[in-house]
């Protein structure tokens, strides 16, 4: 499978997962939409960055486009490859609703504190 394919597939499986299999419908809602259009500015600055400077790079037989990296066009947005978009999407949407399925299901209802630690090499006092 090409990376292309792969990224297709992981866009399916997440809109599945999200609308009816864990039925958090979270791309349903505008709140979703607000704050990922906040996480892709920062994804295209981090890839853009990165793709940009070449200091990742892609086989362009197993992207859309080429290898090249170019600002706009070509299969790339601000340098990053449309994939790159498509998984980070994926992963985004899939940490939200694995994090609201839980979350409805009352785990960890009530925060606890961890292990008391010592700061500075200092006991906490009684």
């Amino acid at each position: 499978m090409t990376y292309t394919q792969i990224a297709v597939a992981m866009i399916v499986a997440t809109v599945v997962l999200d609308m009816w299999v864990l039925r958090t419908r979270l791309l349903t809602r505008k709140a979703f939409w607000t704050a990922y259009a906040i996480v892709v500015f920062f994804q295209l600055l981090t890839n853009g960055v990165l793709t940009g400077f070449n200091i990742v790079r892609y086989d362009g037989d197993v992207i859309i486009g080429s290898d090249t990296p170019v600002l706009i066009g070509d299969g790339r947005l601000i340098f990053a490859p449309i994939e790159d978009l498509m998984f980070g999407f994926a992963l985004v949407v899939q940490s939200m609703a694995w994090w609201v399925f839980w979350g409805r299901r009352g785990v960890q209802v009530e925060p606890k504190a961890g292990p008391v630690r010592l700061w500075f090499g200092m006991k906490p006092k009684d």
